[in-house]
């Protein structure tokens, strides 16, 4: 299934990570050996990046990007996709490092674009998605925030902020990356819109989203204000132009 896709490269961004990065791409290397991962570390205080080094010096599949500062989630992605692109993969897939998405499901994802999809999107909120160890009051903010995503954007995305997902390399291609801005979450909408608007087939597959056991969440206000901020701003000016063109990475 993954030989009919070409070279898959899993973007995995970090930030003070070091005790679930080893675990995380042992659990990647395990579910698809034929795989390469990218460990794309922000200058983590508490050496995740020296660990990172490690793991890469044991495993031709695993590679890092050093970052010089910590410039969040959407630039981190985007580094590393741009890194993907200029090494020739075919797909690269979006994979948070804590542990909350689950190696051992990256198959399905895969399979989805196998089946035809520009984007497999690993959702919680289509059936036989689920969370687990979630705060009720966090699961229904993230339900909220999704609800008012398809509101004011019409996107047929149950889970557009999800951040567990598979992209072909010719789909960032088209969508174009370097007027994307938007960090958080609403990087991940960004993209979707993006990818939706340029009449690319985006397909939702069902995953089990597991809270983190060890370390502390990057979820913040600020992330949450900029999300509705943009998303608002997207909908009320009737898609700005630049999400309707491509452009290039």
């Amino acid at each position: 299934m993954v030989e009919t896709l070409g070279r898959v490269l899993v973007v995995v961004p970090t930030y003070n990570e070091r005790d679930n990065l080893p675990m995380i791409v042992e659990r990647i290397r395990a579910a698809l050996p034929e795989v390469h991962v990218l460990v794309a570390d922000d200058n983590s205080p508490d050496g995740t990046g020296e660990v990172a080094d490690g793991l890469a010096d044991g495993d031709d599949h695993v590679h890092v990007l050093h970052r010089e500062t910590k410039q969040g989630l959407g630039a981190a992605y985007i580094a590393g996709f741009r890194w993907g692109l200029r090494e020739g993969y075919d797909v690269l897939v979006e994979m948070d490092a804590d542990g909350s998405h689950q190696p051992e499901e990256l198959p399905k994802l895969l399979e989805a674009l196998a089946d035809g999809a520009d984007l497999a999107i690993g959702s919680r909120y289509v059936p036989g998605g689920k969370v687990v160890n979630w705060p009720h009051r966090r699961e229904l903010l993230s339900k909220g925030a999704n609800l008012y995503t398809r509101v004011m954007l019409g996107l047929p995305v149950r889970d557009a902020t999800a951040g567990f997902r598979a992209y072909r390399a010719a789909t960032l291609e088209k969508v174009g990356l370097s007027g994307v801005e938007s960090q958080g979450y609403c990087f991940q909408v960004d993209l979707t819109l993006r990818t939706s608007r340029n009449g690319l087939r985006v397909v939702e597959v069902p995953i089990t989203f597991v809270e983190r056991t060890v370390g502390k969440s990057k979820m913040s206000g600020k992330i949450m204000s900029e999300a509705l901020w943009r998303i608002g701003l997207w909908g009320v000016t009737g898609l700005p132009k630049r999400l309707r063109g491509g452009g290039h990475h």
